[in-house]
């Protein structure tokens, strides 16, 4: 059942967009059974944040199935959610006012760059935008494990979460999203190519350069692209809106 009419306007709009985030994340080989989620913190209320319901396949999850929490890990609507879930976007949400959407995703390709000792290296255009931006956070089981995510990530958009999978901010679901899907595209580019052959880097100073000229331009290709992806997802299911 619809709750379009029990939330605020902005709310449901974030809603909508993250469940086609969610759709589009499954899409693009990006979900992982039931096991990772993203977030997205509610417009005006921001120490309360969405994530997915426990439980729940990326292909099913719909604007009214998120589940609203807060910045303390109480859930406001009777849902249930992954622990995990509150620990990773509520870490960040709490840590940067600058973020409002966090995706965490474990994929074959970025489990394997996170698994590498040199992490995400220049090999592609893709990788380009991480170029000094990226973040590294250990694989360990701590009381602090909240503290030391906030920590690890400091300004960065992205995290490799080393043998587990990725971290990635955005200031709206589209950067998030756009972030993600990139980072994928540059893990899957560095496990194809190595071991194969001598590997090519791309120049400190060109990698440098294009991660600047990435950053000046904010979230231009998320925010070109955004309206598309939600075209395709209306062709193939609009049930995300529901």
């Amino acid at each position: 059942m619809s709750i379009q009419n029990d939330v605020s306007e902005a709310e449901w709009q974030v809603r909508v967009e993250l469940a086609a985030c969610f759709r589009l994340l499954d899409i693009y080989g990006m979900s992982d059974h039931t096991s990772s989620h993203a977030a997205v913190r509610v417009p005006g209320e921001p120490e309360y944040f969405l994530v997915n319901p426990f439980g729940w396949l990326f292909d099913e999850i719909t604007a009214s199935s998120l589940v609203k929490v807060d910045l303390d890990g109480r859930i406001q609507d009777g849902g249930k959610i992954n622990g995990s879930g509150y620990t990773v976007h509520g870490a960040v949400l709490a840590a940067r006012d600058d973020v409002n959407c966090s995706i965490h995703t474990h994929t074959r390709a970025n489990v394997a760059v996170a698994s590498m000792a040199d992490g995400l290296l220049p090999l592609s255009q893709h990788s380009l935008q991480f170029f000094e931006r990226t973040s590294y956070h250990d694989y360990d089981r701590h009381t602090d494990e909240m503290k030391r995510l906030q920590q690890d990530l400091g300004q960065n958009w992205a995290m490799m979460l080393r043998n587990h999978g990725v971290l990635v901010a955005g200031r709206d679901v589209s950067e998030a999203f756009q972030f993600t899907q990139r980072l994928e595209i540059a893990c899957q580019v560095q496990v194809d190519a190595g071991g194969k052959n001598d590997l090519i880097y791309i120049k400190d100073e060109v990698a440098r350069h294009s991660a600047e000229k990435y950053e000046q331009q904010g979230n231009s290709i998320g925010a070109r692209s955004w309206p598309a992806y939600l075209r395709k997802l209306d062709r193939m299911d609009p049930s995300y809106k529901d």
